[in-house]
């Protein structure tokens, strides 16, 4: 039985550990892509940042979560890469399309977390 099948028959807290192993795997697949690790070390200073920069709990939140959005969407990007990798090697324009939406995807996700940020940065430091 492939672990696929035996995850959906579980219930309870095994499919919950399972779910858990089959994320930590997920990361550790994103972690080899070099566009997620950059985003996630960046993560690693802007989300203690968020912390000091906004100034309501909401503020933080919406700052961090701009961050986690890219994060987010980068592993999206990647799963479809890989799904269409593992269709075929061969050129096809569906193939080409779906790579080119989830590269989209990213540059938005990265120019709203970006304007966010220099909207944050503006509205602490601009002269009243």
């Amino acid at each position: 039985m492939s672990h696929l099948h035996k995850h959906i028959k579980q219930t309870g807290f095994k499919r919950l550990v399972l779910a858990f192993g089959y994320s930590s795997q997920g990361f550790k697949a994103g972690w080899r892509e070099p566009a997620f690790r950059q985003e996630a070390l960046a993560a690693c200073v802007l989300l203690p940042l968020a912390i000091w920069l906004g100034n309501t709990w909401l503020e933080q939140a919406v700052l961090a979560g701009a961050v986690v959005a890219v994060m987010v969407v980068e592993l999206l990007n990647t799963a479809i890469e890989a799904a269409i990798d593992r269709v075929g090697p061969e050129w096809h324009v569906l193939s080409k399309k779906a790579k080119d939406l989830g590269s989209a995807a990213v540059l938005m996700s990265l120019m709203f977390c970006g304007l966010v940020w220099l909207a944050a940065f503006w509205s602490k430091f601009s002269p009243a």
